[in-house]
């Protein structure tokens, strides 16, 4: 005899399923580690590899520790552990892989019900809890180690902004290109713009998300610094354009209402250049993403249409 399942109305079968959507974030960030294997080198491939593998095996023994459906198979664990290693510097060390890896997918993640019920976004959380925990190690970043060049220590190009340094910023085309200090899959915009680009031609992610995320920080850093440069570097530096397309779009920890989606963006939007203007961190993509996860639930409720006929409070 087949299960019975007895669910509310509407009921909607969709030929989408959770694993498809994975499996299309998956081949979306593959430019991206791609770029941050090539500039960074085999440490980068080795902090990604460990990275998906705790995620996965977390998520394996949590559920079979607490005797619950295996769901490793929707491919939502291998997602954390990807994009957490590419919010990482290579300067981290595999210890940090695997505590931030077992913190996103158990803590964030699975204790709070498994993917649907999670609050915020696990990688994001993941990386606040890593700075908040190992600042000496997470904070910074490292320079590319082009040609066989070993990897170094350095400021990134929104520390040397905030607080100057004598290093000198890099062109706005190693911004683009990704030829900066960062994380592994930070610093491409071009890999993770093509990324984008598959995931809205897949219908997985709308344009106006990261279109309205990315375009608050641009103005309003334009307005505060009155300069068109900074504004550019603000928008190619840190984690901004990683998050515009794949955290802030997260299905689970953001509003499913479309005006809500973007009142979420844009809300992501101003924190972000609070921060990094006002902050004592010269990045706040990660803090923005989770002040919002909290907020997220009161945005969607703001926002609901009301039923024709409702009267309102």
């Amino acid at each position: 005899m087949e299960k019975l399942i007895v669910s509310t109305s509407p009921h909607i079968q969709s030929k989408t399923s959770t694993q498809g959507i994975m499996r299309d974030v998956i081949i979306a960030l593959l430019p991206a580690a791609v770029a941050g294997c090539i500039l960074f080198g085999w440490k980068a491939l080795l902090m990604i590899a460990v990275c998906v593998a705790t995620t996965v095996l977390s998520e394996f023994l949590f559920n079979l520790l607490t005797k619950k459906e295996q769901t490793v198979t929707d491919l939502s664990a291998v997602v954390t552990g990807l994009i957490l290693a590419l919010s990482l510097p290579a300067k981290a060390n595999i210890f940090h892989c695997i505590v931030g890896s077992v913190f996103a997918i158990v803590v964030v993640k699975c204790l709070f019900g498994g993917i649907g019920c999670n609050f915020a976004n696990p990688a994001a959380t993941a990386r606040v809890f890593l700075i908040i925990a190992f600042s000496a190690s997470i904070g910074g970043a490292t320079a590319p180690a082009l040609g066989g060049v070993d990897l170094v220590a350095s400021a990134t190009p929104l520390e040397i902004i905030k607080f100057g340094s004598d290093t000198t910023l890099p062109s706005l085309l190693d911004m683009f290109l990704g030829n900066r200090a960062g994380a592994i899959g930070e610093t491409s915009a071009l890999a993770l713009i093509l990324g984008g680009i598959y995931l809205i031609f897949r219908r997985v992610i709308k344009w106006h998300v990261p279109v309205i995320y990315i375009a608050t920080v641009f103005l309003l850093s334009l307005i505060i610094k009155q300069d068109l440069t900074v504004a550019l570097y603000q928008v190619l530096g840190g984690g901004l354009v990683i998050a515009a397309f794949f955290m802030i779009t997260d299905y689970s920890t953001t509003p499913i209402n479309t005006l809500g989606k973007m009142v979420f963006a844009f809300g992501c939007g101003v924190i972000t250049v609070l921060i990094r203007f006002w902050g004592s961190y010269p990045e706040g993509v990660s803090f923005a993403i989770l002040l919002m996860n909290i907020l997220s639930p009161y945005i969607e409720k703001l926002c609901a249409k009301k039923p024709l006929g409702k009267a309102g409070k």
